[in-house]
């Protein structure tokens, strides 16, 4: 598909789409007291790229040196080639100066530690970052209080509070508060944990994932008909859950304890091991929630396990973290490094990726935390985020379907190129500025002998606003539609219409305002006769491609990148939970770190749709 040129700006100025330009006005440039814009564009990423170039200034650049830098980083994101997440664009060089967009809580099991806990929620998404937790170390509902003598109402409700203080916060910020709650399958509330968010009205600002490790997927494998076991994080019992518990309301003196070293007795009065997956399943097919975390497979690549176990993940679940390390994204959009032959630019590719593991390696040293554990723990292993956006338009212009052979390897080839290229880059700069300072106890230098400047360097996020500013693809993401309606903060409308589709249907001249709305009316081009067979062949969108399409490219990207994978597996609204059953269980073989399904229509309010 070579007809698409990308737009270019008057000398360095960015040029910007419409969106973006709305976007940018309502959500990141400075305003006044009276709420207008005082920033252009251009200002602010000369603001952000500012912020980057200063801290090299603590590795001996001078005034020269920080301004040929400050330039270098105000090209990449002023032709859209990279942009770093949102807090960056909003807050370097402004109050508050906080810069990741990731950030991992611990929540311990005391009444302390969970308001300690909550006070620094509020501050890390005040300053618009997103919060992660894993609730496993709260004791059960029903489980004793040795202080007052009463009982706990367990993890949900602490959940709950976590829940309403987004909730209490976000008016007022520039993004919606998010966060990631998980809970491992063998905790005794569950139950309870699974079916909470089938009632979509709350919970609404976390992700959930349940954590299975792999002796249960391999006893699934094996058949799961043995009792599921779950454990009292408190006391270390184990015991069986009764089919006929209430849900939603039963307490830790309702299960069956398995005493001593005895095995679980094989029961149809418990739920075994594939009737929590059968539940685990059809949540997810009815209201896209629990994702699933393979939290074995996660800490297989934690790269520092001396300094404990990863339990949770960011809000998109692409950057496993360990409780208060906190990491900064940035992605390079890939429908840029096409060139004029559809083929990659690799070279000047390699150029970026170089400079955005820089850039983003500055934004270590620039951001101001919100809490005092995340500076300690952010500079001492330096996780960076390096990924990709625009790889459906990148596909596109190079004629690849993407639920092809073809598009899975290409996706397996790229993300190769971008995490070699990120590796030397760090190397580099631990070559000049040293290694991270929690290198000497980690699996790069006990496994693998080499010296980086971070300890994790790229992952693949959502980059769901980010792309809008870019005018490109989210992530590694289908296209949803050609065209399509994009709810944004505030519950605006934005009309969405992929320039790369429409710059080739206008070199063939196809595109009008009636097409347009044919294709608003199906959400696909694939039954539009008018439009080439090839043309609809490369143009596949997000439902258009079969679930197993959309695990093989997860899992190809995965294969190249340090921490995860944001993505979400499409199923059509006829999809059956066995369908749903059978992507998960792929994403599992070809090992995926995670896995989140989402059928379409299964909820009423979705941030993209056709009306």
């Amino acid at each position: 598909m070579r007809d698409f040129k990308p737009p270019s700006g008057p000398g360095d100025l960015p040029a910007l789409s419409e969106n973006a330009r709305i976007v940018l006005q309502s959500r990141y440039l400075a305003k006044d007291s009276d709420g207008e814009c005082v920033e252009t564009p251009a200002e602010m990423f000369n603001r952000v790229a500012s912020t980057a170039a200063e801290a090299e200034a603590r590795y001996g650049a001078g005034r020269g040196d920080i301004a040929a830098m400050q330039r270098r980083f105000y090209s990449i994101m002023s032709s859209l080639e990279f942009l770093p997440n949102s807090p960056a664009l909003i807050n370097a060089s402004r109050p508050g100066g906080m810069l990741s967009a990731c950030f991992v809580l611990p929540v311990e099991d005391s009444i302390e530690a969970i308001f300690e806990a909550v006070k620094s929620t509020a501050l890390i998404q005040k300053a618009g970052g997103g919060t992660g937790f894993s609730f496993d170390r709260l004791r059960p509902s029903g489980d004793s209080v040795a202080s007052n003598g009463g009982t706990t109402p367990g993890p949900v409700s602490f959940w709950r509070v976590f829940s309403e203080t987004t909730d209490a916060i976000q008016q007022g910020v520039f993004r919606r508060g998010a966060n990631m709650g998980m809970l491992s399958v063998e905790h005794p509330d569950i139950l309870k944990f699974l079916f909470a968010k089938q009632d979509i009205k709350v919970f609404t600002s976390f992700n959930v994932s349940v954590k299975i490790p792999d002796a249960w997927m391999k006893t699934l494998a094996s058949g799961g008909d043995v009792p599921h076991v779950v454990r009292n994080p408190r006391t270390g019992k184990k015991y069986m859950l009764p089919r006929n518990l209430d849900v939603g309301g039963y307490t830790i003196k309702d299960l069956a304890e398995l005493t001593g070293g005895s095995q679980p007795p094989k029961s149809r009065r418990f739920y075994c091991v594939r009737d929590i997956w059968k539940m685990i399943v059809r949540c997810a097919h009815a209201t896209g929630e629990p994702g699933i975390a393979f939290i074995d497979r996660i800490n297989r690549d934690n790269p520092t396990p001396s300094l404990g176990e990863i339990e949770a993940t960011n809000p998109c679940g692409e950057q496993p973290l360990l409780p208060y390390e906190a990491c900064t994204l940035g992605s390079i959009n890939l429908a840029r490094f096409v060139g004029r032959e559809g083929e990659i630019e690799w070279d000047r590719l390699g150029q970026v990726v170089h400079l955005g593991v820089r850039f983003l390696d500055d934004m270590v040293d620039a951001c101001t935390y919100p809490i005092r554990n995340s500076v300690q723990l952010a500079q001492a292993n330096r996780k960076i985020g390096l990924g990709v956006m625009g790889f459906a338009d990148c596909l596109f212009l190079m004629g690849i379907p993407y639920d092809s052979e073809q598009g899975v390897e290409y996706g397996r080839t790229l993300m190769g190129f971008v995490d070699k290229a990120a590796r030397q880059a760090s190397a580099k700069l631990a070559d000049a500025r040293g290694p991270f300072p929690n290198w000497s106890q980690s699996t790069w230098r006990i496994e693998r002998n080499m010296k980086v400047r971070n300890a994790a360097i790229t992952c693949v996020a959502p980059t769901g606003t980010i792309s809008i500013i870019a005018d490109c693809s989210s992530g590694i993401e289908p296209l949803y539609s050609p065209v399509f309606i994009r709810r944004i903060l505030g519950g605006r409308k934005l009309m969405c219409i992929s320039s790369v589709f429409k710059e080739v249907m206008r070199g063939r001249g196809l595109y009008d305002s009636k097409l347009e709305r044919r294709i608003l009316a199906k959400g696909s081009i694939r039954d539009i006769k008018t439009i080439p067979s090839g043309i609809r062949r490369v143009f596949r969108c997000a439902y258009d491609i079969a679930p197993r399409w959309h695990v093989r490219m997860q899992a190809a990207f995965q294969e190249n990148c340090d921490a995860a994978v944001s993505k979400t597996i499409n199923f059509r609204e006829s999809a059956t939970a066995s369908a749903v059953d059978k992507a998960f269980m792929l994403a599992y073989d070809l090992g995926c770190k995670g896995i989140t399904a989402y059928r379409r229509g299964s909820r009423p309010d979705e941030p993209m749709s056709l009306c």
